[in-house]
């Protein structure tokens, strides 16, 4: 549908950017992120942890500090401020693993694969110039020839 002034319809403009390409790459993007996220978490938690634990205990989110107050439980609720940093510890170690993997996985073979398609172009394009030079010289080199031909019939006439 079209309205009075020749512009596409609320739907039609939905539409058109639903099909957009870049729209269902950033969709796929999310998704497959999730998924991701959840083996990291795993690596973290299962491997990382672990590792960590063997320098104290094995689970980063017992680890806190007490900012006022004596940090403890009395009658069922929780007595002073007590800040959880081996929770942050955790969250920054999934998100270097997450990055890395990114880094290395997808951005950086992505950049190589990039840059020799640039590179061929850039060849193909050079050979392309080449080849449109060497033409215009034989074409030059053809209408020397042929004004000379004429050149000549003209002064044996």
């Amino acid at each position: 549908m079209v309205s009075e002034n020749n512009e596409p319809s609320l739907w039609e403009g939905f539409k058109a950017f639903l099909m957009r390409g870049n729209v269902v790459d950033l969709a796929v993007a999310v998704v497959i992120g999730a998924a991701f996220t959840s083996i990291v978490n795993s690596v973290v938690e299962g491997v990382i942890n672990p590792i960590v634990g063997a320098f104290g205990t094995q689970d980063l989110n017992k680890y806190t500090y007490c900012l006022q107050g004596p940090c403890k439980v009395v009658n069922g609720e929780p007595v002073g401020i007590e800040i959880m940093w081996g929770t942050v510890v955790s969250a920054a170690i999934s998100f270097l693993i997450t990055a890395a993997v990114v880094y290395f996985l997808m951005v950086l073979p992505m950049a190589k694969y990039l840059a020799r398609q640039a590179a061929k172009k850039a060849e193909k394009e050079g050979t392309q110039e080449v080849l449109e030079v060497s033409e215009l010289e034989v074409l030059k080199e053809i209408r020397d020839a042929l004004v000379a031909q004429r050149g000549s019939g003209h002064t044996e006439s």
